[in-house]
């Protein structure tokens, strides 16, 4: 881990570092413009001078502009140019930097990456309003004539747009360790490409016969797309050097151009401007275009994993083809091999017959009223094992409202139908085991209870006729001392089932608790309940050479009570008790009504 230099030395280095190549830049364009012409195409100080205050901490950019001021006095004055005019320039120059660095860091909040158009429109902004800036300043302070302010302008914005993003794209891939890690085939290719580059643009301005100024654009294009905007910046960079050193000599197509010395900088200058223009965003888009590819080719992978582990594909139906595309998941869902080609017909005929029409209603259904829709149904797989899916889907509209297609989803919900109904078996089973007696197999006194409370509403309300009729068996203690609590619980096993048999279809009997029972008689007359009462009584006594006639013989003695308005089920039940008790009184074995 590098540790950081301390603030004064950071600053002093940072100065050094801007105002030695501050200086050898402007002195070098200084002297190539010395001449009978003194124009210059370009002026890469300005470049610099913004590549460096965007990457220099924020705390050395004072120290940064204070060499940039000196090392540009200092080059004026050793080209001879008087004290004023260069103070003048001076001050041009740190107003344009100054506002460079203001306009891009206002809409960047770190150095400007060139990845993105955004970025690469917000440099090329603060380039040009910084050299019209700059330009005003140096006319205003030395009364330059508007052609000096435009020559100004346009020479201090190629700079920055030239030189800038090539050394700020450098020096964060140095800085970011990206270089090291760089494979060799890369690194080749890129010092190939951009050798070519150099060599072509070399090859078409060496000569003058044929204006071949386009070739170099091919080759600039091919970086960009290449190599991305460090490769955009880097030829075009190559190609200005290249094309202002041969234009400068009067070399090349533009050079032998029959138009006067500055109309031909300037068609240099709207060139390089326009390869610059050309290849920086187009370098910016194809770089956003990649990273858009492998986010979509990502989102497409995590849908793909998602689709698998949730069982659920996607389907989409063209209402103008009449064409259904499945996603892959859809395809293992039915049983096909993903690939297969697939029609809507087809499709459905993977449903059961019933349920193949309803989802061909429901799709025709939807188009017709543009809801959503959910469907339920069972398809049959190719290896004819049946499964359970849902499908959910919307339609999809054109920009006129109509109707073109049908998206939805399909989930394979086998394993919950499944567990659906094993949970409703186990719900109903154990609701049977908490309603019947376990002896018998009759419904427990809770279920008995429950029953004769729904009975006794409907009586109340329709007026319908119900009775009940308690039994129990006579003598029953002395049937477990003499036989045991094992032929007890057979002999009530059997008194049980005779009751059972001896009644109605709509009346019911439950054990209440021991020996004793209880029989619910709907739609039950006074007579009519004596008449059903007395036959269970007689079932249970009877039956000798029945196959349920096993152990010692048995009777019950029964009390019936028909409902005469009572509010509960209890005062229905202690009323019929009472007659029990009446029919024990009287011997056993006996039917008795209650009062």
């Amino acid at each position: 881990m590098k540790r950081p230099l301390p603030p004064k030395v950071e600053t002093l280095f940072w100065s050094l570092l801007t105002a030695l190549g501050y200086f050898l830049l402007a002195s070098l364009s200084l002297y190539a413009t010395k001449g009978a012409d003194n124009i210059a195409a370009v002026w890469p100080p300005s470049g610099y001078l913004l590549a460096m205050l965007l990457l220099m901490p924020a705390r050395a950019r004072a120290g940064g502009m204070g060499g940039m001021a000196a090392a540009s006095l200092g080059a004026n004055l050793l080209a001879e140019t008087p004290l004023w005019p260069s103070i003048a320039f001076t001050i041009a120059n740190v107003c344009e930097g100054l506002l460079a660095l203001w306009l891009v860091n206002r809409h960047e909040r770190a150095v400007p990456t060139f990845m993105a158009t955004r970025s690469v429109v917000n440099f090329c902004f603060a380039a040009l309003a910084a050299s019209i800036a700059s330009a005003g300043v140096a006319a205003l302070l030395t009364g330059g004539s508007f052609e000096f302010f435009r020559s100004w302008m346009t020479t201090v914005a190629l700079g920055m747009l030239i030189i800038a993003p090539p050394v700020v794209m450098l020096a964060r891939l140095a800085e970011s360790g990206l270089l090291r890690h760089t494979n060799r085939a890369t690194i080749v290719e890129s010092v190939v490409m951009l050798t070519i580059t150099a060599a072509v643009t070399a090859a078409c301005f060496s000569q003058s016969g044929y204006p071949v100024t386009f070739i170099p654009c091919v080759a600039v294009v091919a970086c960009s797309y290449r190599l991305g905007p460090f490769g955009a910046a880097g030829s075009v960079l190559i190609v200005a050097i290249i094309t202002s050193w041969a234009t400068g000599r009067g070399l090349g197509p533009i050079a032998g151009m029959e138009a006067r010395p500055e109309v031909i900088i300037l068609f240099l200058q709207f060139y390089l401007l326009t390869l610059l223009g050309s290849a920086l965003p187009l370098a910016a888009l194809l770089v956003g275009r990649q990273r858009l590819a492998k986010r979509l080719e990502q989102s497409n992978r995590w849908l793909l994993q998602a689709e698998a582990a949730a069982l659920v594909g996607h389907w989409r139906v063209d209402l103008i083809r009449w064409t259904i595309q499945w996603s892959d998941q859809a395809y293992r869902i039915h049983g096909v091999e993903p690939g297969t080609a697939m029609t809507v017909q087809s499709s459905l005929d993977l449903y059961i017959p019933a349920d193949a029409a309803r989802m061909r209603a429901t799709l025709e259904q939807a188009v017709v009223t543009g809801a959503p829709f959910e469907y339920q149904g069972q398809i049959i797989r190719a290896d004819d094992e049946v499964r359970d899916i849902v499908s959910h889907g919307s339609i999809e509209y054109s920009r006129g409202g109509k109707p073109i297609g049908i998206f939805g989803t399909i989930q394979d919900v086998t394993e919950s139908v499944e567990n659906a109904r094993m949970l409703e078996a186990a719900r109903s089973d154990a609701e049977a085991a908490a309603n019947t007696d376990a002896l018998t197999g009759l419904p427990n006194r809770r279920h008995t209870l429950a029953f004769l409370e729904r009975a006794l509403i409907g009586a109340r309300e329709n007026g319908a006729p119900l009775a009940v009729a308690v039994f129990d068996i006579d003598h029953f203690k002395r049937i477990n001392d003499v036989h045991g609590h094992g032929v007890g619980d057979e002999v009530i096993r059997r008194v049980a089932h005779r009751a059972k048999a001896s009644l109605r279809e709509e009346d019911m009997v439950g054990r209440f608790g021991g020996e004793e029972f209880v029989c619910i008689l709907r739609r039950s007359s006074a007579q009519a309940a004596e008449l059903v009462a007395e036959r269970v009584r007689q079932a249970i006594e009877g039956g000798h050479g029945r196959a349920d006639d096993a152990g010692p013989p048995a009777t019950v003695s029964i009390g019936v009570a028909v409902f005469a308005g009572e509010t509960s089920a209890e005062a229905l039940l202690q009323r019929a008790d009472e007659a029990l008790y009446v029919a024990k009184r009287e011997g056993r074995n006996r039917l008795r009504m209650a009062a």
